[in-house]
């Protein structure tokens, strides 16, 4: 039984303890969180041996990646079984311990701190961050159609939970939440595009196409 609800330590401390009062003994129960604790999470539960992370990404049914996450309490052949059975769902499981963030949040969370601070002192908008990004540096989405997608009130939730994890490391901090708010009015221009000038002193620019997201950039950079 798989929990995917909001990311608050007691709301699912107290789901956990009511499914126990339901399941059997035998069933797995995990957590979808995607920072929190799953040592914590389990520490109210009469047997927490049973309890693991299983940290899905969003969009769930298209990417593969799935964080396997062992708390203190977990017992070995229960994260053996999830891991075989995401495995047989056709998804991409690696195990992980129970350290704050897991593998990808924890590494996610410069990532998009650092795209907010860029669109702050005005280097560039979010349109323009995100073409970057996806046209020359490879990446599926930008940083804010990623953001946009888990939603700002829950990559922020996140960020401030691997924050106070490592004890404010300032690495971590969180951007203003005025800032996660500005980008919301920056979002129409979605459509930018990168157009690279190739040969001599190559540059690129971003063209805003006004026709929405499949809109192409009519002009190049002479």
């Amino acid at each position: 039984m798989i929990e995917a609800i909001v990311e608050d330590l007691p709301v699912k401390q107290r789901l956990f303890a009511d499914l126990e009062e339901i399941v059997g003994d035998d069933t797995v129960l995990a957590t979808n969180t995607s920072s929190l604790s799953v040592t914590a999470i389990a520490g109210g539960l009469r047997l927490p041996g049973r309890f693991v992370g299983l940290h899905f990404f969003n969009p769930a049914p298209l990417l593969p990646l799935v964080e396997v996450v062992s708390g203190f309490a977990t017992d070995p052949d229960v994260a053996t079984r999830a891991y075989a059975t995401v495995e047989g769902w056709g998804k991409t499981p690696v195990r992980c311990a129970d350290t704050p963030g897991f593998i990808v949040n924890r590494v996610a969370r410069p990532f998009y701190a650092e795209a907010l601070r860029v669109y702050e002192e005005g280097a560039a908008d979010p349109a323009t961050i995100d073409a970057a990004l996806r046209e020359c540096g490879g990446f599926r989405m930008g940083p804010f159609e990623l953001t946009d997608l888990i939603g700002q009130d829950v990559n922020e939730a996140v960020t401030r939970s691997v924050w106070d994890s490592f004890h404010q490391d300032p690495k971590f901090t969180p951007r203003s939440r005025s800032a996660a708010r500005r980008v919301g009015a920056a979002r129409p221009q979605v459509g930018a595009r990168l157009v690279l000038v190739r040969g001599g002193r190559g540059a690129a620019r971003a063209a805003h196409g006004g026709a929405g997201r499949g809109a192409r950039a009519d002009r190049r950079a002479r």
